[in-house]
């Protein structure tokens, strides 16, 4: 089946949004209601493949330490990945920390009021330029996040594979073609955060709410009898197993041995305990003396969206001397203020290190 096209539905969609944004939609998070595209891009950066529970706090924190574009401009990037520790995907802080610097270096510190400009910077694809340029400057653009992806092709049927480049073109073909009428600047704002709202608490994934749907009427997905058959995106990514050996060292102060990560592969750019392949490599890295008193600690799980790492840390009490050329011995104080992988915070704080 083809997709029903939006032009025959576009009149009443986007007005029925925009009410019922207002009076059902959310209103309550930080970055809403403001026009400041700080703040709009920091909550789009964060919130992708992100709950938003979970955002809330690292929202906050980050505007306490960097309040300004600027500010964060001129941070490290040592602090800004410590501050994102846990949130994941970490290539979208570095990007926001080049994005930052490139706003202030290209636009003055301030961000381009155009989506066609905005997507000239790191990081900021089309669907997060078109967000910005709507909450924070009116322009009529779509947006095509993963909740209105779903709104959308439930709406029109739109059963093309979204693991195909030109279908997702389609999609956004259509997409733009249920905007508010151009005249209509102000509805923007509302009309796109009423798209973003629906998705996150109507029209879920499974088991969608049709029944409080201001648009269940226009749906082609529920008049099928079934809106969960959308979006179609076959394709989908080989989930794969790790197992990684982790060196837990300690001088005779309490200091953690820690190296900073290459800027390419898993947790690149970031403080680490020691990474091997296996246990022999990472025995081989000791001194001969040594090797006998390292131990086997309990290993663990830790999930990755298409990966699976069994993590097996082996610990050793050492002298203060270095243990490689890239490294360095940090106390508690000092580590709890780096970017580290979740899994390596999470062993450190279990054992009160």
């Amino acid at each position: 089946m083809s997709p029903e096209s939006s032009q025959g539905r576009a009149a009443g969609f986007a007005e029925r949004i925009v009410a019922w944004q207002r009076t059902h939609g959310r209103s309550e998070l930080p970055w809403q209601n403001t026009r400041d595209p700080y703040r709009v891009w920091l909550s789009e950066v964060m919130l992708q493949q992100t709950q938003v529970s979970t955002v809330l706090d690292y929202f906050a924190r980050f505007l306490a330490r960097f309040p300004s574009v600027a500010d964060l401009a001129a941070g490290t990037e040592d602090e800004v990945l410590g501050l994102w520790s846990g949130l994941g995907y970490y290539s979208r802080a570095r990007n926001m920390h080049r994005c930052a610097q490139e706003v202030v270096a290209r636009f003055g510190g301030e961000f381009p009021r155009t989506a066609a400009d905005l997507q000239t910077l790191p990081g900021i694809g089309r669907s997060t330029a078109a967000a910005i340029a709507a909450f924070c400057f009116g322009e009529r653009v779509a947006i095509l996040d993963g909740n209105v992806k779903r709104v959308l092709t439930r709406l029109l049927a739109f059963d093309g594979d979204l693991s195909s480049a030109a279908q997702e073109r389609l999609l956004w073909n259509e997409a733009t073609g249920l905007l508010p009428p151009a005249e209509d600047r102000l509805a923007i704002a509302g009309y796109t955060q009423g798209l973003m709202d629906l998705g996150a608490t109507v029209c879920l994934p499974r088991k969608p709410s049709c029944m409080i749907c201001p648009v269940s009427d226009l749906c082609a997905g529920r008049r099928q009898g079934a809106p969960e058959n959308y979006p179609v995106k076959t394709r989908k990514l080989r989930r794969t197993s790790q197992s990684l050996w982790m060196l837990l060292a300690r001088d005779p102060q309490g200091r953690v041995w820690l190296e900073k990560r290459p800027s390419r592969g898993i947790w690149a750019g970031l403080y680490c305990l020691p990474v091997f392949e296996s246990r022999e490599a990472l025995m081989q890295t000791l001194p001969a003396g040594d090797r006998a008193d390292a131990r086997d600690e309990a290993g663990f799980l830790h999930v990755l969206t298409h990966k699976d790492l069994h993590l097996h840390p082996v610990a050793i009490e050492r002298g203060i001397e270095p243990l490689a050329e890239a490294g360095g011995w940090f106390a508690v104080s000092d580590w709890t203020a780096l970017g580290l992988p979740a899994p390596v915070r999470k062993l450190l704080l279990s054992r009160g290190d």
